[in-house]
């Protein structure tokens, strides 16, 4: 049976479906043109093709990689029709997936051996990482776990008093000290805090500067070092959100958070107000980090747990 077979949960698929809707529109139309007139995918067609996947955000590195697929296949069939190009498409972008996110996307579940499950939260100022944070206390605390939120971006008030309304509405504790304080003192007492009320999950706010990535790495790393004197193991998941509309930069974005803390998991944000979809292809393939998490519209919602099948099959139906 296919992959592609699965029997998705038909409310959260339909909200995928529209949250890519622009990206599918504006990535099938561009193919459209690129096999225009043509009966068999050759050089011109690939070449087409190249430029297509470039302009839709899936990043040269990995654009060159489906292609070299796509020539291996034409090679070994001889002859390839341009009909049969959406199916093979569809086929290396899912295995090209498979490689990063093995086994099954289980759906806001925390490992039942670490408790609490601290999660630390990067991502540069405005690409949702506080709604981001929001949104996953919403579906932790749906599936019953208890959900403590830490606000240690200390550097602007906006960014407490942000993940404070986000407390309110989701009715889960903060911790919070005033601006200008330690972020490293914020997260020791919020996993204190944690330990204290028997907490399932913890989730850290931490600050979105990336002027001075050395700066940045020694205040990630004494965060953690500090979160370590409480729970030892801690961050068990050190969550990077980017902002899917943004495109290309998000990948500058990914690369410079690697290179100062080591990232376990993605979030893709904004998906439904951008064409540029195909960066969770291009990212999970260069950085071989999981998204985990993708944000496809408003509501509370709509942030979803990544399934490569459902993403595959949202983005080629």
């Amino acid at each position: 049976m296919s992959i592609f077979k699965k029997i998705f949960s038909s409310e959260k698929k339909e909200s995928l479906d529209k949250g890519l809707e622009k990206t599918k529109t504006s990535f099938f139309s561009k193919l459209g043109k690129a096999v225009a007139g043509k009966s068999k995918v050759d050089d011109e067609v690939l070449d087409n093709l190249e430029e297509v996947l470039v302009t839709s955000d899936v990043g040269v590195n990995t654009t060159l990689k489906i292609i070299e697929r796509i020539e291996e296949r034409v090679a070994a069939d001889k002859y390839l029709g341009t009909e049969e190009l959406n199916l093979i498409l569809r086929e290396e972008i899912a295995g090209l997936l498979s490689e990063t996110h093995t086994g099954e996307d289980t759906d806001f579940v925390l490992p039942a051996d670490k408790k609490p499950y601290v999660i630390m939260v990067v991502g540069v100022n405005g690409v949702g990482k506080t709604t981001t944070i929001g949104k996953l206390a919403y579906q932790f605390k749906k599936k019953g776990h208890s959900v403590v939120l830490g606000a240690a971006d200390t550097f602007r008030a906006a960014a407490i008093d942000q993940l404070q309304v986000w407390a309110d509405r989701v009715e889960v504790p903060i911790v919070k000290q005033k601006m200008g304080s330690d972020p490293a003192s914020v997260a020791f007492d919020t996993l204190n805090a944690a330990k204290a009320k028997e907490a399932d999950v913890v989730l850290i706010d931490t600050a979105g500067r990336l002027h001075n990535k050395v700066n940045l790495m020694n205040e990630l790393s004494k965060v953690k070092r500090v979160m370590q004197k409480v729970v030892p193991d801690a961050p068990h998941e050190v969550l990077l959100v980017l902002d899917g509309s943004t495109g290309q930069n998000a990948f500058e974005q990914a690369k410079q958070f690697t290179k100062a803390t080591e990232v376990s998991s993605l979030a893709v944000t904004k998906l439904d107000g951008t064409a540029k979809g195909g960066v969770v292809i291009g990212i999970s393939d260069q950085f071989q980090i999981p998204v985990k998490y993708i944000g496809v519209g408003e509501r509370i919602e709509d942030l979803q747990v990544f399934n490569k099948f459902e993403f595959v099959d949202s983005f080629f139906s």
